[in-house]
């Protein structure tokens, strides 16, 4: 009869009866007894209270029985152990016994106990075991290591385990040596600032002979082991890259992707005219190929992985294109992952292929599927200029088939080949209008309005056509109204005497019935330009736009660099750094490539520059926005150097320069509209009451703030408060500020001692936090602090320290130490101790970067009681470097347009509205805008503490 007999009793009164067969002095009965006990434990039923019936059972020389009471020890010890340290003579025994086994059974379950009151006993046991004779002891000796490392670091360190640890890289046995990198590894990624696996050539080596030896799982720590390695030069790297490859064609995926890691990251050191260089490319097709006839789980996996070597190095798969056709029966996430590598690999050389196949998915029956392979079409035309006109006619026999979103989604992609190649195929646009009835999605609308807008003066009825979408105006969607206003102004533009009053109706529409600002400002704007200067509107509104870059989904290089280091993790399936997804105690370390050897080229050979772009010239790459985490704790991206990138969509080029430039005489005399016909003014309440300066005056010099960088008095510093109290503290009392001075950051402690002894050696530690804040140097008390004596210091900090993100996301944890204690405690930093002296922005950015931040990252907040003029809440927020980049009146309400960067690199725009010379409204309006909109809180924080006081 099999085991399973255990598990279907339901006796009561079992504890009674097991209790008794446990203390038989038949070893069989005894044995049944052990198997029903575990059975009962398996199950979730308690059988604690046999713990030391059970430990009696220790001492035997049966192998099974051994195995059975040591699983049931693990499970309990933590909840009884006093209870457990009765094993402990029996572990110390077994450490020493004739079989090997039996040892390293005893280690292994050492290394389970987590209880604190048993680990110092293992120690000596421990140590014996990792000199062991026998490999298979020494193996799970290191293991164990790391288990007991987890549970208390210093004792490992103090006994020496460590160092032992490390001689085990050069064991004989090659399992050993894996799992000693394997117990290395693991310790060195919680202390990421200790150099446990200090590597050299030697150890490589080692290394490299134990890899092709020891077990599939030994081989992936070893390989990652390698890929933290630096090579010293490219000779080296050469020599690690020809002994790791032979474990491309191991059988296991997980080896396969962490030699490609390795393979990928030493590639960077090698020139591309070594022979050597092309041949590896060749060799690393084939494995990425067969990874591809695995399960759809795996598939997907290694699809997630093959996308970031694609983007990094596409000569590798750019003649595999056949493998990611999408089979009928992949599942719709192994299809779309396959389709966007197609259109990576996408090449003159197979663009035909590509665009046969994809017609092919265009008439699926998964509707998700068909819009991103219709979407494919298009960006295949952007991308492979040779191919527009294939593409296009494509996309118009997919028109013709009157599927609504196929439909839909070809007139978006459409609108994008127009963008890119402005007169080539305005052909079609009579097939597109033809289908304006069908359209009900707004990216679709919208794009049919702005192709309408674009190409006003070839189209007969583009007065009515736009005129259908003005009845249901108010129904539409944010992007749909904002399209229409400037398609409806720029067919004005091109027929001023047909339009007026279509115009006349979308202004008014857009600037009186409309709450949204962004709609409510261009309606403005476009007004007071028809209405002062047509020349400007037409030189403003159809200016000659941008073409459109043709990978605009590209991940950002530095990022892309790092993702490339973890290759085979969940980070390279996330397309995320494992600090935006990684929470708690381990330490995340940011990896990068190591720098090209003077003799290789850019990363991009010329036969695979994309199509369309000089050699040479990289595409422009837009980041992922509404990313916090990756974008506000990735540290190493460092700040933009230009600030933010300029917005170049549709939407964005119709608008104006906001704060000043072409508004600046609105003031002067109304000119003749446009064709004779005179343009209505918009009403005057509207019109801004200070925007008549002349340029070179006024905005730009507002503040004198034309160098950009802050005046030197410092930010607002709030005044001490009690941090931590004497009564938590054994006596110590600390209260303390933050301040920040001429560009540095420090934290004002006041230590009292109101004990009865004298305090010394005090030291101060931070926890990781958000911003990465760390003391910049040792907390120096000079002299002894004597009972009653109270001492100032000022802490210089830095934002260089470990980021993790804190809730809430200013929270700082602090230790301090001295001679009686350590202690603990937590306080909130005011974010604006955080804002650069160079957070400036010139008002071109301004704008389009305002424009350029999705809508819903904006925040409005309300400042009360606050009495202050737009003069001196401006100066006193330039004094916390938060600067105002230009000011307008409307409607009697003024209006301060400022920026302020974060000290790693985050950007915030603000729009504060003050209502001047008004004593009974004495509210602040704050609206903010950021990509990262988790900081929005804390900023408005800081602008009320430093309007306040």
């Amino acid at each position: 009869m099999t085991d399973s007999k255990y598990f279907t009793t339901t006796k009561k009164g079992e504890i009674f009866e097991l209790k008794a067969e446990l203390n038989s002095d038949k070893k069989e009965k005894k044995k049944e007894a052990v198997k029903k006990v575990i059975a009962s434990m398996t199950v979730g039923k308690d059988v604690s209270a046999l713990f030391p019936d059970v430990v009696n059972c220790m001492q035997t020389d049966n192998l099974e029985l051994k195995k059975l009471v040591y699983l049931y020890l693990m499970n309990y010890a933590k909840s009884q152990p006093d209870m457990a340290i009765m094993a402990v003579n029996t572990f110390v025994k077994d450490c020493e016994d004739p079989n090997p086994l039996i040892r390293a059974l005893a280690v292994r379950t050492m290394g389970c106990i987590r209880v604190d009151k048993i680990t110092e006993y293992l120690c000596e046991p421990l140590r014996k075991c990792l000199k062991d004779e026998d490999p298979y002891v020494r193996k799970t000796a290191a293991v164990c290591v790391a288990k007991l490392h987890d549970i208390n670091a210093q004792l490992v360190e103090d006994q020496g385990f460590l160092d032992t640890l490390k001689d085990l890289i050069s064991d004989s046995n090659p399992m050993v040596v894996a799992n000693a990198v394997a117990a290395l590894s693991e310790i060195a990624e919680s202390h990421p600032s200790s150099n446990l696996l200090d590597l050299n050539p030697q150890s490589i080596n080692k290394l490299l002979t134990a890899l092709n030896e020891c077990t599939e799982w030994g081989q992936i720590f070893i390989l990652d082991c390698l890929a933290n390695y630096m090579p010293k030069d490219d000779r080296e790297a050469q020599s690690i890259c020809e002994r790791v490859t032979p474990r491309l064609s191991h059988a296991n995926s997980a080896v396969v992707l962490s030699a490609v890691k390795v393979l990928m990251k030493f590639m960077e050191m090698l020139s591309k005219d070594l022979d050597y260089y092309g041949t590896l490319l060749k060799k690393l097709a084939p494995p990425l190929v067969t990874l591809l006839s695995a399960e759809p789980e795996l598939q997907y996996v290694a699809l997630r992985n093959i996308n970031l070597i694609v983007q990094k190095r596409p000569e590798i798969l750019k003649h595999e294109m056949k493998v990611f056709f999408v089979k009928y029966n992949d599942p719709i996430y192994v299809k779309l992952e396959k389709l966007d590598i197609m259109i990576r690999l996408a090449s003159q050389a197979n663009i035909a292929q590509v665009l046969a196949e994809l017609k092919e998915y265009a008439t699926e029956v998964d509707v998700d599927f068909v819009r991103k392979a219709v979407r494919a079409i298009g960006r295949c035309a952007i991308k492979v200029e040779q191919s527009a006109e294939r593409c296009v006619s494509t996309l118009l026999d997919l028109i013709q088939t009157k599927v609504n979103y196929v439909v839909q989604e070809a007139i978006v992609v459409i609108k994008d080949i127009f963008r890119k190649y402005p007169n080539k195929y305005e052909s079609v646009i009579a097939t597109l209008c033809e289908n304006l009835d069908s359209l009900d999605e707004p990216e679709a609308r919208a794009a049919m309005i702005w192709i309408v807008g674009e190409y006003a003066e070839r189209i007969d009825n583009a007065d009515e056509l736009l005129e259908s979408f003005l009845e249901g105006f108010h129904d539409e969607s944010t992007q749909v109204q904002l399209q229409l206003l400037t398609a409806i102004v720029k067919l004005f533009l091109k027929k001023p005497t047909e339009t007026q009053e279509l115009v006349q109706q979308v202004l008014s529409l857009a600037t009186q019935d409309s709450d949204n600002p962004d709609l409510r400002d261009r309606g403005y704007i476009y007004w007071r330009l028809l209405s002062t200067d047509p020349v400007a509107a037409k030189e403003v509104v159809l200016a000659e736009k941008p073409l459109i870059s043709e990978e605009t989904d590209l991940i950002e290089p530095t990022l892309l660099d790092e993702l490339i280091c973890y290759i085979g993790t969940l980070a390279s399936v996330y397309h995320k750094p494992p600090s935006a997804f990684v929470e708690g105690g381990r330490g995340v370390v940011h990896k990068s490539l190591p720098p090209r050897t003077a003799s290789s080229e850019s990363a991009e050979s010329p036969e695979t520059a994309p199509t369309g772009a000089p050699p040479g010239e990289q595409p422009d790459v837009i980041p992922a926005q509404g990313d916090l985490l990756g974008d506000l704790l990735n540290l190493d991206l460092g700040p933009p150097v230009s600030g933010p990138p300029l917005a170049t969509s549709s939407v964005q080029m119709g608008a104006v320069d906001l704060l000043g430039g072409g508004l600046d005489s609105l003031m002067g005399d109304e000119p003749e509209g446009i064709g004779g016909t005179n343009f209505v003014a918009p009403p005057t309440a509207a019109v801004p009451a200070n925007l008549g300066a002349p340029i070179g005056s006024g905005l730009s010099d507002l503040f004198d703030l034309t160098s950009g960088v802050g005046t030197l008095s410092g930010s607002y510093v709030a005044p001490k408060a009690v941090w931590l109290p004497a009564m938590k503290a054994k006596g110590l009392e600390i209260s303390g500020t933050f301040t920040r001075q001429v560009g540095s950051i420090s934290m004002d402690l006041q230590l009292t001692n109101k004990a009865l002894q004298v305090m010394t050696d005090f030291a101060i530690q931070f926890n990781r936090n958000s911003f990465g804040l760390a003391p910049a140097a040792p907390l120096q008390v000079h002299a002894p602090l004597s009972p009653n004596q109270t001492v100032e210091i000022s802490l210089p900090l830095s934002t260089v320290g470990s980021v993790m993100k804190m809730e809430p996301l200013n929270n700082l944890q602090v230790a301090v130490k001295n001679n009686i204690d350590v202690f603990y405690f937590s306080t909130l930093y005011p974010l604006h101790i955080l804002f650069v002296e160079d957070g400036k922005m010139d008002r071109q950015m301004f704008l389009a970067t305002w424009k350029d931040i999705p809508n819903e990252n904006e925040a409005q907040f309300q400042i009360r009681d606050c009495p202050l003029n737009a003069e001196a809440a401006s100066s006193k927020l330039q004094s916390s470097n938060i600067f105002t980049v230009a000011k307008r009146n409307v409607e009697g309400q003024d209006m301060l347009y400022q920026s302020l960067k974060l000290t790693n690199g985050i950007w915030v725009l603000a729009e504060l509205r003050i209502q001047p010379g008004n004593p009974s409204c004495t509210d602040l309006e704050l609206s903010l805008k950021c990509r990262a909109p988790e900081v929005s809180q804390h900023v408005y924080q800081a602008y009320e503490t430093i309007l306040k006081n």
